[in-house]
């Protein structure tokens, strides 16, 4: 028998009242279905489809509501913005999933989780329309996060990361892109034939890094008209936003079921934006939970 894994308290901090350190979870109250949204305020809109509430949980951007939707247990967990938090809210409820917290001992049969993240993102090209619901079935990370894990090359898709990097003339200051493709299966029961399958890049910033220029000049002026041009067996990137690469290429490498829809608000290549979306979101939130 193999020496079970220990996890020592340095790397994963439990708190004194039994709960994981950000999150501020117990194990008991982890479900295997989870709705993921950015906005904490946004819990409470998921929470609201829901038969049953059982518990609720905040500690700094991180809000849960725990219940039941139809008889089935399910959570909502807000992730706040940007992928460094999703690191944090992937490895905190994988922990909570298949880590002993008696024990601290990683447990035999793992536990696979279902995650869906609802969020939303600029489109980059002028077909698609404002409220169009985009499954990132291709996620492309500008973020660097999955870079930091061993097996990074297993999960990726190297051809698409190779011919981008190639098209774009990336830039060697910046983390290098990883492309990961969401869960199919889960891909297919949450879009079937009503959402648009995209190429979504997860990028680190909201401001520069997305190539808008307020004050500060842009180092790549021309970045997102080659990405607008880009092109790889035929697909083409549709749009930005800003967690579904870390999401899909760390519960990848841990085993689960992850993807990640978004209505768009803003279409960057017609310049076109509608800050009042919560009628479109809220209409998302009640498709996805009733597929899920």
């Amino acid at each position: 028998m193999p020496t079970p894994k220990i996890i020592p308290a340095s790397e994963l901090i439990i708190n004194s009242d039994g709960s994981v350190f950000h999150l501020h979870l117990k194990p008991e109250q982890l479900t295997d279905r989870i709705i993921l949204v950015g906005d904490p305020s946004r819990v409470d809109m998921v929470a609201e489809f829901f038969d049953t509430k059982t518990f609720e949980v905040s500690s700094r951007e991180f809000h849960t509501i725990g219940g039941t939707y139809k008889g089935k247990p399910i959570m909502c967990q807000s992730h706040g913005i940007g992928p460094d938090n999703i690191d944090i809210v992937i490895t905190e409820l994988d922990a909570l999933a298949n880590v002993d917290f008696k024990t601290r001992e990683v447990k035999d049969n793992p536990r696979q989780l279902t995650m869906v993240r609802i969020g939303t993102s600029g489109a980059l090209q002028p077909e698609l329309s404002i409220g169009t619901p985009v499954i990132a079935e291709k996620s492309i990370g500008f973020d660097g996060v999955l870079n930091y894990y061993a097996g990074r090359n297993q999960v990726a898709d190297l051809e698409f990361e190779k011919a981008f990097t190639e098209h774009t003339k990336w830039n060697p200051l910046w983390a290098k892109p990883y492309v990961v493709d969401a869960d199919p299966e889960l891909v297919a029961r949450i879009g079937q034939d009503d959402m648009v399958r995209g190429n979504t890049i997860s990028a680190v910033g909201f401001y520069g890094p997305q190539g808008r220029e307020v004050r500060l000049a842009l180092a790549n002026p021309g970045l997102n008209r080659s990405i607008e041009e880009f092109r790889f067996n035929g697909r083409k990137i549709t749009n930005y936003e800003m967690e579904s690469a870390p999401l899909q290429g760390m519960g990848k490498l841990m085993g689960h079921k992850c993807m990640t829809v978004c209505s768009i608000i803003a279409n960057r290549f017609n310049e076109e934006a509608n800050p009042n979306y919560k009628g479109g979101i809220r209409d998302l939130i009640h498709t996805v939970l009733e597929r899920i």
